[in-house]
Formats: C-alpha cells, sequence, structure tokens
C-alpha cells in the first residue's frame, strides 16, 4: 500500500495531513493525520519533516480501518532523540596536525635567505 499527500491545512495550533492510501487493487481511502506544532516545536522538528513522520506513522500503523490519527508527543520524542543519536554519533573532531617549524608558510611565500 501505499500513501499519497494530497493536501495540508493549520487547524488551531495543528498541521493536519490528507494522505490517500492506494491499494494494489486501485481502491482509494482518505486519511488525515495530526500533527501539534508546538510540539513539533519544542522537539526542534521542521515543518517540511512533518508530511514524511506522519507518512511512516500510516505505514506503521496496524489497523487499517483507522482513518484519523495523531502524531503524539511520545512519536515526536522518539523521532527526536533518534535524530540526537544519530547526530552524535556522526560527530567527531578532526584530527590535530602538530605544529610544524614553518608555521604560516603557506601563505607567506618561501623564506629569503
Amino acid at each position: 500500500m501505499s500513501y499519497i499527500l494530497t493536501r495540508f491545512a493549520n487547524e488551531a495550533g495543528f498541521r493536519v495531513l490528507t494522505f490517500e492510501s492506494v491499494e494494489k487493487d486501485q481502491v482509494r481511502t482518505e486519511h488525515n493525520v495530526r500533527a501539534d506544532l508546538a510540539l513539533a516545536r519544542k522537539y526542534g522538528i521542521l515543518v517540511q519533516e512533518l508530511p514524511l513522520l506522519c507518512r511512516r506513522l500510516l505505514e506503521r500503523n496496524t489497523e487499517e480501518k483507522a482513518v484519523t490519527l495523531t502524531f503524539t508527543d511520545d512519536d515526536m520524542r522518539v523521532y527526536a532523540s533518534d535524530r540526537a543519536a544519530i547526530a552524535a554519533a556522526h560527530k567527531h573532531k578532526p584530527p590535530r596536525r602538530p605544529p610544524t617549524n614553518n608555521l604560516g608558510s603557506a601563505w607567506r611565500g618561501p623564506m629569503q635567505k
């Protein structure tokens, strides 16, 4: 089953994203996912990331009859902690080069004797 974002709207501090699910037999069903914008800001989630995160929520959903879902505080917390762990794993200091006797020679040019 695939999900296609068809529209979004802002309603009382929530971003409501509407998706269409397309099944193998081409049956289409409309699904709405609500995401609290204040919680998204609290966890550092950009508004541009919400459609993909909401689609993942729909894909993980086991109840196929659920037409309206909410991207909850727990979902946002898990995403933010996973993102922080990935960022920490990729963050490393560049290796330090030992000082040499000819500091600055690259921009000063060769030494005249």
